[in-house]
């Protein structure tokens, strides 16, 4: 049986820097800030609905 454990330890920054790599390959320089602009908004977005989740709990 193999731990996840031993997974999440080999992830280091050679890999990283190949996954870089691979993404500008795929999206390029400039669409790059694009795709973390959405990323981020959607994450804001993605709080923004919890912390009303958690006002309407908090009223009930």
């Amino acid at each position: 049986m193999i731990s996840s454990s031993i997974f999440l330890g080999a992830i280091g920054p050679l890999q990283i820097a190949l996954i870089v790599i691979v993404v500008l390959l795929l999206f390029g320089g400039k669409k790059i800030p694009e795709l973390m602009r959405g990323l981020g908004s959607g994450i804001k977005e993605f709080k923004d609905a919890s912390k009303d989740e958690d006002k309407k709990e908090d009223k009930q």
